[in-house]
């Protein structure tokens, strides 16, 4: 899953005793009705927040994780990837130009996933 927004909080790295990481970050959606809406980066991926600051324009891609704990049920939205959105990026819809040093899988997409028009990618050796 993906959502776009401007960050409004970026928190302080938390360490525990057990050696686990985790850092929070908000960003404000763009939507009619923007949402605060909080993320967490874990383990060795809390330093992807590190070139943002406060009102930056960016993409998260996220998994939502669900757990419950003495009867009760939490749900978290754990980042794993961040883009900048600029005016190139944004304007186009496709966020690559940027992005070359980054994941090898913002340049293609996960093999299996559609391409951007909805086709399927021809990925095939023949």
């Amino acid at each position: 899953m993906d959502i776009e927004g401007s960050i409004k909080l970026i928190l302080e790295p938390q360490t525990f005793s057990s050696g686990f990481q985790k850092r929070e970050f908000v960003i404000t959606t763009k939507e009619q009705y923007p949402q605060d809406v909080k993320f967490e980066l874990i383990k060795d991926r809390v330093d992807l927040i590190a070139p943002y600051k406060s009102g930056d324009q960016i993409k998260v891609h996220f998994n939502v994780r669900g757990n419950e704990y003495n009867g009760k049920y939490f749900v978290n939205l754990q980042a794993w990837r961040l883009e900048p959105l600029n005016s190139v990026s944004a304007g186009s819809g496709h966020s690559n130009e940027s992005s070359s040093s980054r994941d090898p899988f913002s340049e293609a997409g996960f093999p299996d996933e559609p391409t951007s028009d909805g086709t399927e990618p021809d990925d095939l050796p023949f």
